[in-house]
């Protein structure tokens, strides 16, 4: 065997290495392959795993198929009750077509992001500010409708659209807090009130128990001496009767009723 043969068997080994290597291509699980020959979308799209295209007249674009966490920027607007606020938000999103993804859109995620902005702003506009701070979870739905719609043919898929703050002004928190606060006192008020109408029911309850049995009262009396007496207090107070206060009063009232009658000669 020659040297030119030799040579030439050398050439055609590392010709063939070079156009293997050029070749050979290695797809990961959570990706896809996208091949275009000559520029135009050609078969199907790769499976994870080792595949093979034409060097120079194709060319493999990978796409992630995993599941993209993206934080939609603060956006500014005011509310449907004219409150002005900050709302941010996150989105997750997957493709679900890799063909699709590089074919029907530029840039996918720009796109997706874009969306995302321009809806939350357009759902700021439509919500009240309740809705925004305690009606969460149907605001997040509507959201991921508005993305989805537009991102289906995107070769893309909303898992979920989540809102993760909203800022309000110093002047609207403060006026919130006082609203809360007086809240509050009004509830403590009425509980407070309440509980003197029950008070007032059981007292009255009592009063004519009372009345009923005179010997109760006295009973009462010695009972209020005894917890009186219990604190070793060096003063005792003894409460004055009602019933004696009365008759004092119209003692007193009966002389006045009955003048001494007046003289002839007067």
């Amino acid at each position: 065997m020659g040297p030119e043969v030799v040579t030439a068997i050398v050439a055609a080994c590392s010709a063939g290495v070079v156009y293997f290597a050029a070749a050979a291509k290695v797809v990961k699980q959570y990706e896809r392959g996208v091949v275009f020959r000559l520029g135009r979308l050609a078969g199907e799209v790769r499976a994870p795993g080792f595949t093979m295209i034409v060097p120079f007249a194709d060319r493999m674009s990978k796409v992630n198929m995993q599941i993209v966490t993206m934080p939609v920027p603060a956006q500014e607007g005011i509310t449907r009750d004219n409150v002005t606020v900050r709302v941010d938000a996150v989105v997750y999103f997957k493709v679900v077509d890799a063909s699709a993804a590089l074919v029907n859109v530029e840039d996918y995620k720009f796109a997706v992001s874009q969306m995302a902005q321009t809806s939350l702003r357009s759902i700021i506009g439509k919500s009240d500010l309740d809705d925004l701070l305690s009606n969460r979870e149907k605001l997040n739905q509507g959201l991921e409708l508005m993305i989805d719609s537009p991102a289906v043919e995107w070769g893309v898929t909303i898992d979920r659209v989540e809102i993760k703050d909203v800022s309000l002004p110093e002047a609207m928190k403060r006026s919130m807090a006082r609203q809360a606060e007086a809240d509050r006192d009004r509830r403590a008020r009425i509980i407070n009130a309440d509980a003197e109408l029950q008070a007032s029911k059981k007292l009255a309850d009592a009063a004519k128990q009372m009345a009923d049995t005179p010997a109760a009262l006295q009973l009462r009396l010695l009972q209020t001496v005894t917890a009186v007496a219990a604190e070793k207090n060096s003063t005792l107070v003894l409460p004055f009767p009602v019933e004696l206060l009365r008759f004092l009063e119209k003692a007193q009232e009966h002389p006045q009723n009955h003048q001494p009658p007046r003289e002839l000669g007067e």
